[in-house]
């Protein structure tokens, strides 16, 4: 049941976006947006998220998990509501879907970051990562589930969306009430300076590793949300395909990363070379994907070629997941892993506007340009991130070796 209501949390926050991709048009044709507004809606939720993440990672490591999800959860659903009142009762619609958007930012910042660092709290070694697969498998479900219930929504009146999500924070907040039990070993917190010096000291040894498997993290959800929006827009324009057979198709590309996340993580274990070496490959594996889908304009071989690289960011998501939980011991573990989610948010909040733009100009130039990022960063991947041995106990720059207390 712990792991659960663990998985429940980025189910519910991958809700808060994912679900709103197939309405994305409805929205645009009755308030009478622009294709930039519409993905503003998006980009808001994500860079709240995003600006709050390293506050309430803070928090988290200074008081406790529970105290910090809690409440956030509470939030998310109150933006939810605030959005869908908004949209169906007030003349500036757009102006409340904004706001309601935001409070579910900071809401979504406090929740499935944190919940990344209490699955470190309460599970060690092999079992970690299973668990931290399962998250991303739950993550990855949460996407899959999202378009299909989002085009079922739709079918009744386009905002409806946003009444779910109080009542999925209700479910996921009583799990969390009766399921989970932190263990009361906490140390006292430090001071405040020397937490931050400790952190200096995580960063100054382990930065370049770090920040490369953030950055690996922050690609795979915006080239994902990205392309989810891509998708959005071309399936009613291009295809014609509407309703359920949109969600279902958009859904299909998210089930294989779900099925790779969950595999993946079940086989990693603590093995630092194998987390390395899938990364690399899922990388390669997004790269060839996106690079050739300017020859495909059917939309089953089109769908296919994509497919390719969800088996890619299912590979990289579980290994950088595990990567970054192990990276420090509990007392900054908070922090370490909130600002992971807040790279993996501004990679969702820059993925639709920056699409947009490269729609606009060429769906030929967005694909390569996507592939030749998803290259360079594979390339860093390769180089930056240095491992030996399987557990990293004989690598002074491995993870997993460093516990800074």
């Amino acid at each position: 049941m712990a792991i659960i209501t663990i998985g429940s949390i980025p189910l519910i926050m991958t809700l808060g976006n994912s679900m709103l991709i197939p309405i994305l048009p409805q929205m645009k044709a009755a308030l009478e947006l622009s294709q930039m507004q519409v993905s503003l809606t998006i980009t808001v939720f994500s860079i709240m998220a995003a600006i709050f993440i390293p506050f309430v990672g803070y928090l988290s490591d200074r008081f406790s998990r529970k105290v910090v999800i809690i409440p956030s959860i509470i939030l998310f659903g109150l933006g939810g509501l605030i959005s869908g009142v908004g949209a169906a009762y007030f003349s500036q619609s757009y102006i409340w879907i904004l706001i309601g958007r935001s409070i579910q930012g900071i809401g979504a910042a406090g929740s499935a970051p944190i919940a990344m660092a209490l699955t470190g709290d309460l599970f060690k070694g092999g079992e970690q990562s299973r668990v931290l697969g399962v998250f991303e498998a739950s993550n990855g479900l949460g996407k899959v589930l999202s378009p299909i219930f989002g085009s079922l929504l739709g079918l009744i009146i386009w905002y409806a969306a946003f009444f779910v999500f109080p009542a999925l924070c209700l479910i996921s907040l009583i799990l969390l009430l009766f399921f989970i039990k932190e263990k009361n070993n906490r140390q006292a917190p430090p001071p405040f300076a020397k937490y931050v010096r400790g952190l200096l000291s995580v960063f100054k040894h382990e930065g370049r590793w770090i920040f490369t498997t953030y950055l690996a993290g922050g690609t795979c959800l915006f080239t994902l949300f990205g392309i989810l929006f891509y998708l959005s827009d071309v399936l009613e324009t291009k295809y014609s395909i509407e309703g359920i057979m949109k969600g279902l198709v958009l859904a299909v590309p998210l089930l294989v990363l779900v099925i790779t996340s969950y595999i993946t993580g079940s086989k990693i274990g603590k093995n630092l070379e194998k987390m390395k070496r899938l990364s690399v490959i899922g990388f390669g594996l997004m790269t060839l994907s996106y690079g050739t889908l300017i020859f495909f304009e059917k939309i089953i071989p089109f769908i296919s070629v994509l497919a390719i690289s969800s088996v890619g960011a299912g590979l990289i998501l579980p290994c950088v997941n595990s990567i970054i939980t192990g990276a420090v011991g509990k007392e900054r573990r908070g922090f370490v892993t909130s600002l992971y989610g807040s790279v993996r948010f501004l990679g969702v909040a820059f993925g639709p506007p920056i699409f947009t733009r490269l729609m606009e100009w060429s769906n030929t130039g967005m694909f390569l340009t996507i592939a030749a990022f998803t290259l360079l960063v594979g390339l860093l991947v390769l180089t930056l991130l240095h491992v030996k041995g399987k557990d990293g106990k004989k690598n002074k720059k491995t993870a997993i070796r460093y516990k800074y207390t």
